[in-house]
């Protein structure tokens, strides 16, 4: 929950002097004339493929900068997501010092810049990658995807289909995990459904009363600040600002996002009474062994669990808040909860109650790669996470104007999952063939 989840997985690896922009092309060397460049792209590959070591391709400054070990862990991580290391799909130029690079994995293709120290026998000091996408690969099915869903660790549900259509893929499908910020979109679609019904307008103004903590931007706006609605609810789902959803939660108020969850169709909306904010989730997260006690013993000692964080005399630090989720996963059972089924019958329910706007607000910031968005006619997002939490949710439109449903969440109690695994099956789903 504390971020916002991002497709494109971004690792630098860099040593000053700063980058200088790459050369213009030059003509490809004979085939028999290796550059050093040349040399040096093609052991990239191999140290992807833990075939090299960082001692024997980098200059002693960038291993300084950068650990081998650390280098090791990236490389791991690159090669769990997208397969192994193919080839060098591009270097250009091939020759001189410095280049623009891509790398070929099995599912994937990463794009940075490569240089090379001609004083110190043309070692690697710069080698960047900015973006690494998953790519369509020719026989990638979704029985194939939904074998590495199941591989995963500890819990995991699914579903890819489209909306009142049969699944193309489904895990699960009717179990309920914990959403991380998903859960804002119930949010969003009460607000959405109230202003298609007249009761509220995109454009009213609200004075910022509550405050809760990171991620996000208006924690730190002033007390009492003016905000439309429309800019609360962008915010709350383009970077998962969990001010402004306490905010939207505290105009709407916790029956009315109940009363959506029923109405929507979700399959148990007590899972989520007491409703939280997230600041309470934070506190709660925080607190001692007693109060989540309290909470677990269920109601009405949930809801005594919440008054006891409301009458603190002073709000927990933001230090005291990251050190409750420094070890890893904590008191998963306080969350809010859905299964895909839900999910996926609330976006039917959106279509059919929720003002149309609120579709461009899912669509800010999509969470897609330019070839996933190539493959779709609308993309709207929803992400969450916490410590041994991950929720990947979409709203899709594919070229013949049909709805569909991706929706993929992983919970560990036992230890933080991994991010980038699921997220790259995710681009995997989003780029099979319809």
């Amino acid at each position: 929950m504390p971020r916002l989840l991002v497709l494109a997985l971004l690792a630098v690896l860099a040593l000053t002097p700063p980058p200088q922009a790459f050369a213009q092309p030059a003509p490809e060397a004979p085939a028999a004339a290796r550059t050093a460049l040349e040399t040096r792209a093609d052991q990239v590959v191999a140290l992807l493929n833990a075939s090299v070591e960082p001692a024997d391709i980098f200059t002693d400054g960038f291993r300084a900068a950068v650990a081998d070990d650390q280098i090791r862990a990236l490389s791991a991580s690159f090669t769990a997501q997208f397969g192994r290391a193919v080839e060098v799909a591009l270097l250009n130029p091939r020759d001189g010092t410095r280049a623009a690079l891509e790398i070929r994995f099995e599912r994937g293709l990463a794009k940075g810049g490569l240089a090379i120290s001609p004083s110190e026998d043309n070692r690697i000091n710069e080698l960047r990658f900015t973006s690494i996408d998953a790519v369509a690969v020719a026989g990638d099915t979704p029985a194939a995807i939904a074998a590495d869903l199941a591989a995963l660790p500890g819990e995991v549900n699914a579903l890819f289909a489209p909306l009142g259509g049969t699944s193309v893929i489904s895990r699960n499908a009717d179990t309920r995990l914990a959403l991380g910020s998903t859960f804002k979109l119930y949010v969003l679609a009460a607000l959405a459904e109230d202003v298609k019904a007249g009761r509220r307008k995109w454009t009213d103004v609200v004075p910022l009363t509550e405050k809760s903590y990171p991620s996000g931007q208006l924690q730190n706006w002033p007390e009492g600040s003016p905000v439309t609605l429309h800019t609360l609810a962008s915010l709350m789902i383009s970077i998962s600002d969990n001010t402004a959803t306490d905010q939207l939660i505290a105009v709407l108020g916790k029956p009315r996002i109940l009363k959506l969850m029923k109405d929507s169709g979700h399959s148990d909306p007590g899972a989520n009474d007491p409703f939280l904010t997230t600041k309470q989730l934070f506190i709660l997260k925080a607190s001692d062994a007693p109060t989540i006690a309290d909470w677990r013993s269920g109601d009405p000692r949930k809801q005594n669990a919440i008054e006891v964080v409301q009458a603190a005399e002073a709000d927990p630090s933001l230090d005291t808040i990251n050190a409750a989720f420094a070890n890893g996963p904590k008191a998963l059972d306080i969350e809010w909860f859905a299964s895909p089924a839900d999910l996926a019958k609330l976006f039917a329910y959106m279509r059919k109650t929720a003002d149309p706007k609120v579709f461009d607000i899912m669509a800010i910031n999509p969470s897609a790669t330019d070839a996933i968005k190539a493959n779709w006619r609308y993309i709207g997002y929803k992400g969450g996470s916490e410590p041994g939490v991950l929720n990947l949710t979409w709203l899709l439109t594919d070229k013949q104007g049909r709805d569909w449903v991706l929706t993929l969440g992983w919970n560990n109690a036992a230890a933080v999952v991994d991010e980038g695994k699921l997220e790259a099956i995710a681009q995997r789903i989003l780029l099979l063939p319809r």
